[in-house]
């Protein structure tokens, strides 16, 4: 067992739920910003699933990883490459890891949440921006943080026991509609 595996208590339960975004196409992203983004959202979670995998397993009692991604796992979103790069593998991760760490009690899954009405996505927007937002979404409006958060706890809880190497979507219904905004 490695020294960082010691560090920390127990642990029965990971969430790995950093993220941020560059905002910028394929064409006017900079190595700096791609780097950025790739780290927080990507590297980030990936030693997160380990460092809490290996925790997991010297403890011998199996545990449940959760990682937040976004519908941009699947769902295109023209203008946001490297955050879409980063959904995309953490859906990778989910898979992989979920499929490795299986035979040692751990299930991985990941939770894809659309528009949330956190800064991430309020920050710029003004009152008509907002409200285009919502009539794209087939239930009329963006989740809040704590229904996002209740797909979580269910995805940590024995009652998802069954889930491992995939994702939720909580997307009130984007992604049954054309891809980006």
């Amino acid at each position: 067992m490695d020294a960082a595996v010691t560090q920390f208590g127990r642990i029965d339960i990971m969430v790995n739920n950093a993220g941020i975004e560059s905002r910028t196409s394929v064409l006017e992203t900079t190595e700096k910003q791609y780097d950025m983004v790739l780290a927080v959202n990507l590297k980030s979670a990936f030693f997160g699933v380990q460092i809490a995998a290996r925790q997991m397993i010297a403890q011998g009692g199996g545990g449940v990883i959760v990682n937040t991604s976004s519908v941009h796992e699947d769902w295109p979103m023209p203008g946001n490459a490297p955050y879409c790069l980063t959904k995309g593998g953490m859906r990778m991760l989910a898979r992989t890891a979920g499929v490795e760490l299986a035979p040692h009690g751990i299930r991985v899954v990941n939770v894809a949440p659309g528009a949330v009405a956190t800064p991430i996505n309020t920050v710029e927007m003004n009152p008509a921006t907002l409200k285009r937002l919502d009539d794209y979404i087939p239930l009329g409006r963006m989740a809040r943080p704590e229904e996002i958060g209740s797909v979580v706890v269910f995805a940590a809880s024995d009652a998802a026991s069954y889930l491992t190497a995939t994702t939720i979507f909580a997307d009130g219904g984007m992604m049954m509609q054309s891809p980006g905004l």
